[in-house]
């Protein structure tokens, strides 16, 4: 299968990872930054090898830090599915765009008497509270209906000033009016988006549609561009460097999307491995429409144990 992906590689510039360069990889970094879907599992389901890559990374002094753009979880939910799956990773390790959400409102003084609306999941609303901000939409609102008749006033909550909206699998008629009255009609209303992304692994046999078709649904009816706060934006990046106090440069970031997970990397000055385990092909990286070229690429996280060897 190697050979055919070297033979695909074309006028890309990415190596495909190889025993040497495997090797080469490893020595120059301190900290991996992984995506999940796609990289680490696919829905609710281990992709092989993950486990044992991880444990030999982290036996080789690695830092290990978790980075997804999906917002339906909390730290805490997210460290609970690890833990699940068999994979121990505790909350300080995982950054998920549903805490970069929280965190950006946090980094730029938002005021707490001011409410957010919640175009999204269980996770967004989890880490607003968390953080201290009152959190209204969310799941909730996905039970409510709108009545389209004469004489029929939508009321909103006038102390909203931000409006968050990520992957909602509840969004209806209700929450597009609600986040569009907010911020069309509250002074300075803030539109934020854990991200873009058009597709996602919401379960291991399919795509599913993206946070990106929800942040669209908001942007055409208000007119006005979000503030993305996941990848390939480098806020996260920059709350993590906070953390950690490692250089971008002393750090390899691996996903599956080239859009995001790459861009992210390369954005920052990291290193880039991208795997075709998820969302990205061999004939997306090497069409001649794409820009976006990684350091180095492989099948499956797996590959660098395999090519480390014993």
């Amino acid at each position: 299968m190697n050979m055919n992906v070297a033979e695909r590689q074309g006028d890309c510039h990415s190596q495909l990872l190889s025993s040497h360069n495997a090797r080469d990889l490893l020595n120059s970094v301190d900290a991996f930054l992984f995506d999940c879907d796609g990289v680490i599992w696919k829905g609710d389901t281990l992709i092989d090898g993950v486990s044992q890559t991880l444990d030999m990374l982290r036996s080789k002094g690695k830092k290990l830090v978790f980075v997804t753009n999906n917002s339906t979880k909390s730290r805490r939910q997210y460290a609970k599915k690890f833990q699940s799956l068999g994979i121990s990773v505790s909350e300080d390790e995982i950054f998920c765009s549903s805490f970069a959400a929280a965190m950006f409102l946090k980094v730029n003084n938002f005021p707490r008497e001011k409410k957010v609306y919640v175009i999204g999941e269980e996770g967004i609303l989890e880490e607003l509270q968390l953080a201290g901000f009152t959190g209204l939409g969310g799941p909730e609102d996905g039970k409510k209906t709108v009545q389209l008749k004469p004489n029929c006033l939508f009321e909103h909550d006038k102390t909203v000033g931000a409006v968050v909206v990520g992957l909602d699998q509840y969004i209806n008629y209700y929450k597009l009016q609600y986040g569009t009255l907010c911020i069309r009609e509250n002074l300075g209303c803030l539109f934020i988006a854990t991200n873009q992304d058009a597709v996602g692994h919401m379960t291991d046999l399919q795509e599913w549609p993206g946070a990106g078709c929800m942040v669209a649904a908001i942007c055409g009816s208000t007119q006005k561009e979000p503030i993305v706060v996941g990848k390939p934006s480098t806020f996260l990046m920059d709350f993590l460097q906070q953390k950690f106090q490692i250089s971008c440069s002393k750090m390899c970031m691996v996903g599956d999307r080239l859009d995001t997970d790459v861009l992210f990397g390369k954005n920052a000055g990291c290193k880039t491995l991208l795997v075709f385990s998820g969302v990205t092909s061999h004939s997306t990286l090497h069409d001649p429409s794409n820009s976006i070229e990684p350091d180095y690429c492989t099948n499956k996280l797996s590959d660098i144990l395999e090519l480390l060897g014993p």
